[in-house]
């Protein structure tokens, strides 16, 4: 084909033969329209995407779309880089998903529109190997890759998408592609359903709903706006009835959504709450391996503190150079009342250098000057030399307590016994909270359990995320204080 029949083609755009003004939403409605979806119908555009589109087309830089699975969030998508290619000058379109099949999905929905129309199969070219869309008369382009391909530096947008924000290991490829807007006036929109607790992403998503100005609220749907970011979400009402299929349908937009569809999507029997919660309802949610549910650990929290010079035994799960070293008190009232107070948690330099070991011995040192300090539970395999200082310095009785497998299924189990039956109490400390909502269970071959990280690499760029040290050291020195029970302490050594 020539390149002025690939002009007149160009020119066939329906929304613009109708003397629609481009970049509009009547604009985009009349140019979808003419294309069919990969069921065989025709493509009408959902009013809560219109809602969205009124944002993107207005120019603000961030845009951010936040709403349940099975909304058309990826189809939707696509179709605005294919819309963004043809109408933008010499398009520059990087969509990033957080793995390779994600991307593959993005990629065949953007490409899927094009092989369906004989205008815009005219008009651009779909490279399936390199998952790269171009147009043959400006050179726009789409490029989709996995976020974890690296590739983001190089890039000079006219219009950055991120796909499922919520799986992508970080913001960082958000910040670095954020930063590059204003090189030619771009734009970027990401899509996505809830995270984990605690996690950059989820961080983020709080930080811009509380901080931004709000432009409408209804049941589950919030919509907040400034001049640099635009803000849509659909998420069940906190505190609603995360059961009634009718308060989930006000999270989810899209007309094919009906409230009878998600009730027998619910009853599958394998539906599981958080999933259903995390992905119907948009509500951030912990894995359905943790360790201890969050209305768990609310409940034991209490007002009361750790009088000043009451006698209390310290647990301190060390680390050097990675992991952080956590030392937290558990005071022993009486059998059924045992509180941990607030933890001391110890952030290495994670530059290659290990921690100051002064640092903890200060920190140890504070406690006892508080309290009446009698017991340091510790794996002195790791701090040889902090275990005889505190004996010798201190005149403390060190309790060596390493973390083999026995032992700490063993204050798994005693931790966990006394969280249920009421026993264990803490203060509500934000670092043991964070600590102990990161942990999972870890069912061994045997059957026992034991606290775990989320994930093993200590370089993780989400390190804060699987840190687990308070807790360890809360349960050690729990799980050490139970074998002596009402007992003198010395009757176990």
């Amino acid at each position: 084909m020539s390149a002025a029949a690939v002009l007149e083609l160009v020119c066939g755009c329906p929304a613009c033969e109708r003397g629609l003004e481009p970049f509009t939403v009547e604009h985009f409605r009349v140019w979808a329209a003419a294309l069919t979806l990969d069921n065989g119908k025709p493509w009408v555009v959902e009013l809560y995407f219109e809602l969205f589109l009124e944002d993107y087309f207005a120019g603000i830089p961030e845009n951010w779309l936040l709403v349940p699975e099975g909304n058309a969030k990826t189809t939707n998508l696509g179709g605005l880089a294919v819309y963004l290619c043809e109408h933008r000058f010499c398009a520059e379109i990087p969509w990033a998903a957080s793995a390779r099949d994600q991307a593959e999905i993005g990629y065949r929905q953007a490409a899927g529109f094009i092989r369906r129309s004989d205008r815009l199969s005219a008009l651009m070219r779909c490279y399936d190997g390199y998952r790269r869309i171009v147009n043959l008369v400006t050179g726009g382009r789409i490029q989709v890759f996995a976020a974890d391909d690296r590739t983001g530096d190089g890039v000079i947008p006219t219009d950055a998408f991120l796909d499922e924000l919520h799986r992508h290991p970080d913001l960082r490829l958000y910040r670095t592609w954020q930063g590059k807007l204003d090189k030619r006036g771009g734009q970027l929109a990401t899509i996505s359903t809830a995270g984990e607790p605690g996690s950059d992403f989820e961080l983020t998503r709080e930080f811009i709903r509380q901080s931004l100005p709000l432009i409408h609220a209804e049941p589950g749907f919030v919509h907040c706006r400034s001049e640099q970011l635009a803000f849509h979400e659909y998420a069940v009402p906190e505190g609603a009835d995360v059961e009634d299929p009718e308060v989930v349908k006000l999270a989810n937009p899209f007309s094919g959504i009906t409230a009878e569809k998600l009730d027998r999507k619910r009853d599958t029997p394998t539906m599981t709450l958080a999933h259903w919660r995390r992905f119907s309802c948009n509500l951030a949610t912990r894995s359905d391996m943790a360790a201890i549910a969050e209305s768990e650990w609310m409940e034991a929290a209490t007002d009361v503190e750790i009088p000043a010079g009451a006698e209390i035994w310290i647990g301190i799960d060390i680390g050097w150079r990675y992991d952080t070293t956590a030392l937290v008190p558990l005071w022993w009232r009486d059998e059924e009342f045992r509180l941990l107070g607030p933890a001391t948690i110890l952030v290495p330099p994670r530059d290659g250098t290990s921690l100051d070991p002064a640092l903890v011995e200060a920190a140890i040192l504070n406690f006892r000057d508080t309290y009446q300090l009698d017991t340091v539970v510790m794996d002195t395999s790791w701090a040889e030399q902090l275990a005889t200082w505190v004996e010798s310095e201190l005149g403390c009785m060190v309790v060596d307590r390493q973390q083999t497998n026995p032992m700490a299924c063993l204050d798994y189990a005693r931790f966990m016994e006394a969280l249920r039956m009421g026993w264990l109490h803490h203060s509500g400390d934000q670092g043991l909270k964070s600590h102990t909502l990161n942990a999972l269970a870890r069912v061994l071959p045997g059957g026992d359990a034991r606290f775990d990280r989320p994930a093993t690499n200590r370089r993780s760029p989400d390190q804060n995320r699987r840190v687990i040290d308070a807790l360890v050291a809360a349960a050690m020195v729990h799980s050490v204080r139970v074998a002596v029970g009402d007992r003198e302490p010395l009757e176990i050594y």
